[in-house]
């Protein structure tokens, strides 16, 4: 697709939408829109445990009624049967990109789980934990230990796979927070690919996504800022020439300083529609709350276009 301006917007169906994800969408539809660019239309269902049909028929409706429509592939593609944007139909497409990684690098079977991971971090090194954070690295993630490195037990139920990630920082400009240096091999140890439960993980099955689907541009909220290096990273093993421009915006937190969460059902668009809003009053909501309106009022989707004109990408400017 060379250097068109394309994205995505790339829900998980583990439960409704809620207004994060709608400003998720302001951002995705609006960066793009104001670059000539595509929006590509995910469901990123690799989670077989947490995931269900019903949630995805609910966030395609849901999109549908707030008027974000994407390029690619149409809501009735989606849902009419299997599609190359549907996580769970590409199982071929992983197990390719994983036999790419074992050709190039040194991918090991692994049986911890994160919980043997988060026992070890508390009685570990805290000089090392003390490091990781002045280096800026995400507090509470646990990088893996290394434990099976040199085990080399074989793969099977109940083992999951991972590749090794050696030292070397990646530099990124974030198109909204500037300059960026991450180690993905201090961040997260080797990177896990696929969970002991034989789940394809979302640091995996996105990267493999974008490559696939041309996506030129990553654009999320601020909590996934931790996982660009490692997916920059990801991308050259399997063997990109160049990463995506990555933008993160702002998240709608509540009170607590949490962040929302479908599993709290935290303002779903589904219970506001019920309550009577309209659509360009949920998307008002959700513009307001990320500061790119000053006052609470209905908004139209394609006015989002507007506030992200002045904020070209580094190789995507018009």
């Amino acid at each position: 697709m060379g250097d068109a301006f394309t994205t995505r917007f790339a829900p998980a169906p583990t439960g409704y939408l809620h207004l994060g994800h709608v400003a998720n969408a302001i951002y995705v539809w609006g960066m793009a829109r104001a670059h000539g660019g595509k929006v590509l239309l995910r469901v990123e269902d690799h989670d077989r445990q947490r995931c269900r049909p019903e949630y995805q028929t609910a966030l395609l409706e849901d999109l549908e009624w707030l008027g974000f429509t994407p390029d690619r592939p149409s809501f009735a593609e989606l849902k009419q049967g299997p599609s190359s944007f549907r996580q769970s139909d590409n199982h071929a497409a992983y197990e390719s990109a994983l036999e790419v990684l074992r050709a190039r690098h040194r991918v090991y079977a692994c049986e911890c789980s994160r919980k043997d991971e988060a026992v070890r971090a508390k009685t570990g090194d805290k000089a090392d934990e003390t490091a990781r954070s002045e280096e800026g690295e995400t507090a509470g993630e646990v990088p893996y230990s290394g434990r099976c490195r040199e085990r080399g037990l074989a793969p099977g139920p109940g083992r999951g796979l991972r590749v090794v990630l050696e030292p070397g920082q990646e530099t990124f400009t974030d198109l909204l927070l500037g300059e960026q240096r991450q180690d993905p091999s201090r961040q997260c140890g080797d990177l896990l690919l696929r969970d002991r439960l034989g789940n394809w993980t979302y640091q995996f099955a996105v990267v493999v996504d974008d490559l696939r689907h041309g996506v030129t541009a990553v654009i999320r909220g601020e909590d996934l800022l931790a996982s660009t290096g490692r997916q920059m990273r990801l991308a050259r093993m399997l063997g990109a020439d160049h990463s995506p421009d990555f933008a993160h915006h702002p998240l709608i937190l509540k009170p607590s300083g949490d962040k929302l969460s479908k599993a709290n059902r935290d303002t779903a668009v589904r219970e506001l529609r019920a309550s009577g809003l309209s659509a360009q009053e949920v998307i008002g909501r959700a513009a307001a709350a990320v500061g790119l309106i000053p006052e609470l009022r209905p908004v139209e989707a394609e006015e989002m276009i507007l506030p992200f004109r002045l904020r070209p990408g580094r190789r995507h400017q018009q």
